[in-house]
């Protein structure tokens, strides 16, 4: 083939944004019904195609974010989770996604935006488990989210953007028990958190009635790297057993 005679195929791109946050102690993950077909009626990831040529991948998200959800950036954490391209993944054509995570506190209730019919917080173990049907590959996309999450609770302070400003020992490892789906001994998890200097700092003196004794109160701290990191608790043997017969 000559140089002449070759054109660059024609490429879509979107933006799909992975939600979550926590609701009454249990990791969610924000779906949309979709209004437009392909997939019309399915639930999906909040997301779409750039606005413009000139429109950078990152503004793409948070206008998403605002336009779908009404969600504002706020205390939003946004990071670029991957890229997904694969051929057949949008029956439009050749549509490549640049997917990204976002965490915040306490999120409140969506409102669906121009092209979808509904919007709603979701256990995300009623997608992981397959309950809950997502259209594309975003079943895929929401796994790759929440284990970035999961792995990222290990070694960074991302726990802390699950927490309102102010929070307790307490609320940090119903963050780190929600994300990673599993109890954790309150003693060992708060030698662990106090251990890693910089994650969290307290607040003074001030401290939150939980009703009993007083919780000191704390905020993030300036490291973004935990270490010594706290490590996920490796499943039992009776828990793999069981994860291997439902796969």
């Amino acid at each position: 083939m000559s140089d002449d005679t070759w054109s660059p195929p024609p490429v879509l791109l979107t933006v799909d944004l992975v939600i979550l946050t926590l609701r009454e102690s249990r990791l969610h993950v924000l779906l949309v019904e979709r209004a437009e077909d392909p997939f019309r009626g399915m639930l999906a990831l909040p997301g779409g195609f750039l606005n413009h040529d000139g429109e950078e991948i990152l503004d793409a998200a948070h206008r998403e974010l605002r336009e779908e959800t009404a969600l504002t950036a706020g205390r939003v954490h946004l990071e670029q989770l991957a890229v997904y391209g694969d051929s057949g993944r949008d029956p439009r054509g050749r549509v490549v996604s640049v997917a990204h995570l976002a965490i915040a506190p306490e999120l409140p209730d969506p409102i669906a935006g121009t092209d979808a019919t509904d919007a709603a917080w979701v256990p995300v173990e009623a997608v992981l488990s397959g309950e809950v049907e997502l259209a594309f590959d975003h079943h895929r996309i929401t796994m790759d989210g929440i284990e970035r999450a999961r792995a990222k609770l290990e070694f960074s302070s991302l726990a802390t953007a699950f927490c309102r400003e102010e929070f307790t020992i307490a609320e940090l490892q119903q963050v780190y028990e929600a994300v990673w789906g599993t109890e954790l001994d309150t003693r060992n998890f708060y030698r662990k958190v106090q251990a890693a200097k910089g994650f969290i700092v307290p607040i003074g003196t001030d401290r939150r009635s939980t009703g009993g004794r007083p919780a000191r109160l704390y905020r993030a701290g300036p490291k973004t790297v935990l270490f010594p990191p706290l490590i996920r608790p490796t499943p039992s043997a009776p828990e793999e057993n069981t994860r291997k017969e439902e796969e």
